[in-house]
């Protein structure tokens, strides 16, 4: 069931909540602990996790604001706040990584003396490596049952914090066993993972700002959705963005071009309604009725509207007495010339006999009006 955004805000700001408490503790866990025990790989982590903190405000700022509602400057919503905290949450990932690596290669340049870490890093190592991988199955849940790409970016980032610690594990272990150097290779393969996970949040969510379409297997399953509807002939200029956890589709479809306006409008209403039914991410459809393929051209544009078209039939017509009382009037627009559809009454008529003579009259004066190829006129 579709949560409301305040019931979505709700739920991402529990979440994240919990991952501020556990890395608040974490971060001076491994920070002080690496200072201490003389690990830096345990510092490079209690940085990362620092950064998580970051993340956490950054998330508790988008969701805020991307649980207000449209309004007259944002017609579409605020959902694109998670979007652009998304890809500043990948920047700081990757300033992050890249201060760590150039601090640790800068060491081993230097070819400084580099201390064995003490024996209790060890252990913080593997109670991050606990704690974050716990936090990465919860956000990852609460953020695919809501559908936020923010929230999954942060559980991500959990992992990420899971994975390093399993990295700075094995460094420190490796120390221990007379291999001095392995913590601080430890420590630049942290940040070149930090780095690695912010490149991809940033670009993903830049993709989503420069309106990126949907999947190609979703678009194609929603081109198939369309054309199952009985009363569409065709489609095309169908398109597609994604906006936060929403996605936005536009589409032409063919229908019938002698249909009325109410018709082809219930045709496009029913069209909306199975792609909304259909799939969770699309919530917002626009649908174009065309009564032709006007994809490549489109002929009719440069016909005349209905008022003058109008105002040169009557000018025809006033030459036939009969057709005053012709009312009714329905054009249609198609190939790029113009199809005239009148009535009027039979109690106009003297006889029955002069409906045919009167048809032939009216086609030949709908006929001197240019851009008219068809009339038809009926009695009632």
């Amino acid at each position: 069931m579709e949560l409301s955004l305040k019931q979505r805000t709700k739920e991402i700001n529990r979440v994240t909540l919990w991952g501020v408490l556990v890395n608040v503790l974490l971060a001076s866990t491994k920070l002080v602990g690496g200072v201490i025990g003389q690990s830096h790989a345990l510092i490079a982590d209690g940085l990362h996790s620092a950064s998580d903190l970051a993340s956490d405000a950054m998330v508790l700022f988008a969701a805020k604001h991307a649980a207000e509602d449209a309004d007259e400057d944002h017609p579409y919503g605020h959902e694109r706040f998670e979007t652009i905290a998304t890809v500043a949450l990948g920047t700081l990932l990757v300033i992050v990584g890249l201060g760590i690596a150039y601090d640790a290669i800068s060491e081993l340049v230097l070819d400084e003396e580099i201390p064995t870490p003490h024996t209790f890093t060890l252990w913080i190592a593997a109670f991050s490596i606990l704690s974050n991988e716990v936090l990465y199955h919860y956000t990852k849940h609460v953020g695919n049952n809501i559908r936020s790409k923010l929230l999954i970016a942060n559980a991500w980032h959990h992992r990420s914090d899971a994975i390093s610690s399993v990295v700075v594990f094995i460094g420190i272990a490796g120390t221990q066993m007379d291999m001095p150097k392995l913590d601080t290779y430890a420590a630049i393969v942290v940040a070149l993972m930090i780095v690695k996970i912010g490149i991809e949040l940033g670009y993903q969510s830049m993709q989503e700002l420069v309106d990126k379409g949907l999947d190609p297997e979703t678009v194609k399953k929603v081109r198939e959705q369309i054309l199952a509807h009985e009363d569409v002939r065709h489609l095309h200029m169908l398109r597609s963005r994604k906006m936060g956890h929403k996605a936005l589709v536009d589409v032409h479809i063919e229908v019938a071009p002698k249909l009325s306006v109410s018709e082809g409008h219930h045709i496009s209403e029913a069209v909306e309604k199975t792609l909304i039914d259909k799939f969770e991410d699309i919530n917002d459809v626009t649908v174009h009725i065309d009564p032709e393929d006007d994809e490549q051209e489109a002929c009719s544009m440069s016909l005349p509207l209905r008022s003058e078209l109008i105002m040169a039939l009557n000018e025809e017509w006033s030459k036939v007495p009969e057709l005053v009382a012709i009312n009714d009037v329905t054009l249609h627009y198609l190939a790029g010339s113009i199809s005239v559809e009148a009535s009027m009454s039979l109690e106009h008529l003297n006889s029955l006999d002069d409906t045919r003579s009167l048809q032939h009259k009216f086609d030949e004066a709908c006929m001197k009006v240019a851009c008219v190829k068809q009339a038809t006129l009926r009695f009632h």
